[in-house]
């Protein structure tokens, strides 16, 4: 099977975005790169029935290269999003708290420094309709320079160098965006200077250990 530890990979984070509540259903989508290649998560199908086998392997063209099931409707976003940048894996999600803040501001502000991990406030991607070049186009200049974006009254994308890393600032952005809304909500957030995200920022780019023994 072409790519079969990627594709167990990606199978593997579908059903955690699942069993977290990022997504419900058959929403979002996963995808990972290899190379010229790329393993996506296919269309309309439930996370609980999500296989390696049945995640599919396409080029960064679009041409099919392994793929029992049709691919994710959002296939162009991540082709677009994979020939913008260096991004290795990619995770849109539809979560409560990021399609809630989508539907209300153009920015997601410094409501806490958690934000430098994307390189700063996220920027929302004007609203169009899913499956499109436009939104595709909309998600590339809304990530530029950062690795989050919301989609406006849609979800949201998080890029990283692996699945885990895009895992991982997914549940990051949902949580970031669910404070702001608690804090909106009470009254008006106090807001983060630009110098002080840039100086966590710089703290965070050596941030992190892996236990001994761990390459």
């Amino acid at each position: 099977m072409l790519l079969a530890d990627l594709r167990a990979e990606v199978a593997a984070v579908g059903r955690r975005l699942a069993a977290t509540g990022l997504v419900v259903g058959t929403a979002g989508n996963v995808s990972a790169r290899a190379g010229d290649l790329i393993a996506v998560t296919p269309s309309g199908l439930d996370y609980a029935d999500l296989s390696a086998e049945l995640v599919g392997v396409h080029g960064l063209d679009g041409t099919e290269a392994e793929a029992p099931l049709r691919p994710s409707s959002e296939l162009p976003l991540h082709l677009a999003v994979y020939a913008a940048t260096d991004a290795a894996a990619i995770v849109h999600t539809h979560s409560p708290a990021a399609t809630a803040t989508s539907a209300l501001v153009d920015e997601v502000p410094a409501i806490h420094y958690q934000v430098a991990a994307f390189g700063g406030p996220v920027a929302v991607a004007p609203y169009a309709t899913y499956g499109t070049d436009e939104l595709a186009a909309s998600v590339v200049a809304a990530l530029a320079g950062r690795s989050a974006c919301l989609l406006a009254n849609h979800g949201a994308v998080t890029t990283g160098p692996d699945l885990q890393t895009a895992l991982t600032r997914a549940r990051a952005l949902e949580w970031v965006c669910d404070v702001w809304l608690r804090a909106a909500a009470a009254g008006r957030p106090r807001l983060l200077a630009a110098e002080e995200i840039e100086k966590v920022a710089g703290k965070l780019a050596g941030y992190g250990q892996r236990p001994p023994g761990n390459s």
